[in-house]
């Protein structure tokens, strides 16, 4: 237990990152710990560079596993199973095969192609942007284990529900014809050969992918920080506690809808969430939110509407959103349990 927790602390949390910037602005630059300047850099300096070690070496295990789970491989493996079945499978795919939410077009299509159900489909979709292994330790390292266990519970029983929803609903007609006759080009995703690749290849794959997805989400982290950083050291917590507040009967409900809106991952929202819960805001509201922004931002939702029609993409807000907010209620309620 005494080892769990000292790699916890050192190894996930890193407090040995945090005296330093505490020592840094304290000692060195002679900052007053109740100067909002002080709240504020160390946190946003603390939370940057942790972000991106534990981002990088997470990304690299994550993307090294991607390369025995390649569009086609997951597509033949999901087309063995039928009903809940699939959809619990086509969730827990998701979590090992970490597409960003920008994917949906190729990965609808190409799922569409092989002849998956809508919902399978659906279940996939919500789960691989939502959860993955960088954001349970990501969530362990900010929050504690609990926390991002029950993150991930929740991610794979929205996935499941909303996926198998979608199929009862029989909602495969309100697939635009297009997808349905799209070629097999229409598929975006690079094509993994796993069958074939080295272990040295898959290494530089998994290299590939660290560098990849940095680019791609570096400029969130920092925005994401940079508003933590606010949050943290400027904004009183009495607004805090008012807005979002286990006081005020709709936080769950605004966290989500100011979510939504949003284009950001999980890395991007982790700082905001860490800031609003030091702020004294319920876990429910934040992992609420932190949904809202990964399985419904707009962006995805726009290119998601290429391929489906206006009734199906209704539905899959409609059953998702319901999903996030219920879960952040029954989260704030029972919220003694995590922390």
């Amino acid at each position: 237990m005494i080892v769990f927790e000292w790699i916890n602390d050192q190894l996930l949390k890193m407090d040995w990152l945090h005296a330093i910037f505490e020592w840094l602005f304290g000692t060195v630059f002679g900052l007053s710990q109740e100067t909002i300047w002080y709240q504020s850099l160390t946190f946003f300096f603390y939370d940057v560079i942790k972000i991106f070690i534990l981002l990088s070496v997470l990304i690299f295990l994550s993307t090294f596993i991607q390369s025995y789970f390649p569009p086609e491989r997951t597509r033949k493996i999901l087309g063995r199973f039928h009903g809940i079945g699939a959809n619990s499978l086509a969730a827990l795919l998701g979590t090992v095969t970490p597409f960003c939410s920008c994917s949906s077009i190729p990965i609808f299509i190409g799922f569409t192609q092989a002849g998956l159900p809508v919902g399978v489909t659906f279940s996939f979709l919500i789960s691989s942007p939502l959860v993955d292994l960088a954001s349970v330790l990501l969530l362990a390292s900010i929050f504690n284990w609990k926390i991002a266990l029950a993150y991930v519970l929740v991610g794979l029983v929205i996935a499941v529900s909303g996926g198998t929803l979608i199929s009862a609903f029989k909602m495969e007609k309100y697939v635009e014809g297009f997808v349905t006759a799209a070629p097999a080009s229409a598929m975006a995703e690079p094509r993994i050969d796993d069958s074939r690749m080295s272990f040295k290849e898959r290494l530089r794959f998994a290299l590939g992918g660290v560098g990849q997805i940095i680019r791609r989400v570096w400029l969130y982290i920092l925005i994401g920080v940079a508003i933590g950083a606010v949050i943290h050291g400027v904004i009183p917590q009495t607004l805090i506690e008012t807005v979002l507040g286990a006081q005020n009967p709709f936080s769950v409900l605004l966290a989500t809808l100011v979510g939504i809106p949003m284009y950001a991952d999980i890395f991007g929202t982790l700082p905001i969430a860490e800031a609003l819960v030091f702020k004294g805001v319920g876990v429910g509201t934040v992992l609420a939110f932190m949904m809202a922004v990964t399985a419904l931002s707009l962006p995805s939702l726009v290119m998601l509407k290429r391929v489906v029609k206006t009734k199906l993409l209704v539905t899959f807000v409609g059953i998702v959103t319901l999903g996030i907010i219920l879960m952040g209620y029954l989260f704030n309620a029972i919220s003694f349990l995590f922390i």
